[in-house]
């Protein structure tokens, strides 16, 4: 019985080079992603690229534009700011990226990205009661590193054309009146403070994402941020948490239940693995009581900082 459900080796030559077929581009022993060229990404969307390892990205603040809530007033750093991030593939690239457009500049942004060739996978808010509204639309692509990077330089000409007016007068730059220090302590993660707000920024080393041939990295927006301004009594707060599906409910209610706002819960992604979520917030209040509510949220989700958490119910 045995003799006869051996296969001799030529008989296995097919089957594997069927299998070996059948593999993604990506898998096994595939030959390295090609480098990403800053100079020319650069040369095609009119903006010099910010690098980590082989992924570049392109930012474009939005000074233009005097957005306040609940009167703070949103600066760059608290997530005015409209990116896409590139990273290599074995055929190309791969684009994605998050566009700030005033409600009526999105149709022009839509139709610019169609156009060129990307997708719009999500459109949605940060904010609420935010004077002018803004909304956020996130752009994919995977091809030839031009032609992405020429639909980029599409969408940020459309956002260029479209908006209508003077830009405001320069504001006075925001000042921290908190100690950075003690709030990063309580989150347990380190920030940076940038033009007056302290951003915190928190990868998912936990999971591996993936968004068609490539892995999306901290870099490319798979990330939980946080960005404080104002005084030690009275400061604001907003930012974006990626989670899990099975995550969601406990952040929410960890949120909800410690007065910070959920103000959107969206997908920016259509094809990733595993599935994922964003959930923008909003907080106003003394800046111990708003980092100790969000190192509570933290806690709900696999991006659990290293240090002790200083954070009570």
């Amino acid at each position: 019985m045995l003799r006869s459900l051996r296969l001799n080796r030529p008989s296995l030559l097919i089957p594997l080079a069927l299998l070996a077929l059948s593999l993604p581009a990506w898998a096994g022993d595939a030959p390295p992603a090609p480098h990403l060229d800053a100079a020319q990404i650069e040369a095609l969307t009119g903006v010099k690229p910010a690098t980590s390892g082989n992924e570049l990205k392109v930012s474009v603040p939005q000074t233009d534009l005097a957005v306040v809530v609940d009167g703070f007033r949103i600066t760059p750093p608290m997530g005015l700011t409209t990116w896409a991030a590139f990273t290599p593939t074995h055929d190309g690239a791969m684009v994605m990226g998050d566009v700030v457009a005033q409600e009526g500049e999105v149709g022009a942004v839509e139709r610019a990205a169609l156009g060129a060739g990307l997708a719009v996978t999500a459109v949605h808010n940060h904010f609420l009661r935010d004077t002018p509204k803004v909304m956020f639309l996130h752009i994919h692509g995977e091809g030839p590193v031009e032609a992405l990077a020429k639909g980029v330089r599409a969408v940020l000409d459309a956002v260029r054309q479209a908006r209508s007016g003077a830009a405001p007068a320069p504001a006075a730059p925001l000042e921290a009146h908190f100690d950075p220090a003690a709030v990063g302590a309580i989150l347990g993660a380190e920030g940076k403070l940038d033009a007056g707000v302290y951003r915190v920024v928190i990868g998912r080393p936990d999971v591996v994402l993936s968004e068609g041939h490539a892995a999306v990295s901290t870099f490319l927006g798979f990330n939980t941020w946080m960005a404080f301004q104002g005084s030690a009594e009275r400061a604001a707060v907003s930012g974006d948490f990626a989670m899990l599906e099975g995550e969601v409910p406990h952040v929410i209610r960890a949120l909800v239940e410690n007065s910070i706002e959920v103000a959107a819960v969206h997908n920016h992604m259509t094809g990733e693995t595993p599935r994922v979520f964003f959930l923008h917030f909003w907080g106003v209040g003394p800046v111990d009581k708003l980092a100790r509510a969000l190192r509570l949220a933290l806690d709900q989700t696999g991006a659990r900082p290293t240090k002790p958490s200083a954070a009570k119910p």
